[in-house]
């Protein structure tokens, strides 16, 4: 049974940075892919970013310059460090693992960010 727990979320102010952790549990032959999803309310979950098994990132046009993906393989971690936090930024934080053909998600972590 594999599982992710998520840590860091929490209140901060405009400009602020806050630094989410996930780690899986579990037995994990390989994870292919690590991410970052965001969901505010009313609106759709979005990819924030994801950083490929060989290191290759991907970020979200809205994150890109501010959020910093990373991985830890020998510890089955990801993170993602968040500067210049905007009101904007304010959602539920999902991890989302991928190992081929299965895909793990987090329970989510509440990120708020005041004016």
């Amino acid at each position: 049974q594999v599982q992710l727990v998520e840590s860091g979320g929490g209140l901060v102010q405009a400009g602020g940075s806050l630094r989410l952790s996930c780690e899986a549990s579990g037995r994990l032959v390989s994870i292919n892919s690590m991410g970052w999803y965001r969901q505010a309310p009313g609106k759709q979950r979005e990819l924030v970013a994801s950083i490929a098994s060989e290191g290759r990132t991907n970020y979200a046009g809205s994150v890109k310059g501010r959020f910093t993906i990373s991985r830890d393989n020998a510890k089955n971690t990801v993170y993602l460090q968040m500067n210049s936090l905007k009101p904007e930024d304010t959602a539920v934080y999902y991890c989302n693992f991928i190992s081929y053909p299965r895909q793990f998600w987090g329970q989510g972590t509440q990120v708020t960010v005041s004016s």
